[in-house]
């Protein structure tokens, strides 16, 4: 399989379009960003924007896909508690942190790209979901998990986190801790945790 270098003035394009799309994102309602929005901002011509990005969706996802890969990372070989190492429910509270902390800095293009039933289609989700199946099964509650993971992940969908940050005023702190006592009581459910 031949593996073609991207030309370079493609390169350009590509990246004043994620440049102009994050600053839009960032500056307006996402669900009101049009193509014809970041083809204008980035200087290009709508052919050029279509022929790499079918849709505003897959521009936002482009964006959100590099942060989302390095907690990936973490997650798989960084320190405990976030990485391994660590017992789960420690896990899956540095986790709600960690998400924490990406929702907040990158909310915007979440709220462009994985909201409503697009949210279950992202690489990201099916990643995340894997995470937490992984912690639940550690945990010795894998009769569960098939009703838990989603029910795990719900909080943090991006509108429920943009809702609470923006819209009811709740500090980051408050969610996290909140989510903690989330985790504290799912994972006390488990056969370990009960016996004591």
């Amino acid at each position: 399989m031949v593996v073609r270098e991207e030309r370079a003035d493609a390169a350009r394009n590509r990246t004043r379009v994620l440049e102009a799309a994050e600053e839009l994102f960032a500056r307006l309602d996402p669900a009101t960003v049009t193509m014809e929005d970041i083809a204008r901002a980035a200087g290009v011509g709508k052919g050029t924007l279509y022929r790499r990005y079918p849709n505003r969706d897959a521009v936002a996802v482009a964006l959100l896909d590099e942060h989302e890969r390095r907690l990936q990372q973490r997650l798989l070989t960084g320190p405990p508690p976030l990485g391994p190492g660590a017992p789960p429910v420690a896990r899956m509270r540095a986790f709600y942190a960690a998400m924490a902390d990406l929702l907040d800095q990158h909310g915007h293009l979440a709220l462009a790209a994985e909201t409503g039933a697009k949210r279950f289609t992202t690489g990201a989700y099916g990643f995340w979901r894997a995470h937490v199946g992984a912690l639940l099964d550690g945990a010795g509650l894998r009769r569960e998990r098939a009703a838990l993971v989603d029910t795990l992940l719900a909080p943090l969908a991006p509108e429920v986190f943009q809702y609470q940050r923006r819209v009811l005023g709740i500090g980051r702190g408050r969610i996290v801790a909140a989510l903690g006592l989330v985790a504290d009581g799912v994972f006390a459910q488990a056969p370990d945790a009960r016996a004591e």
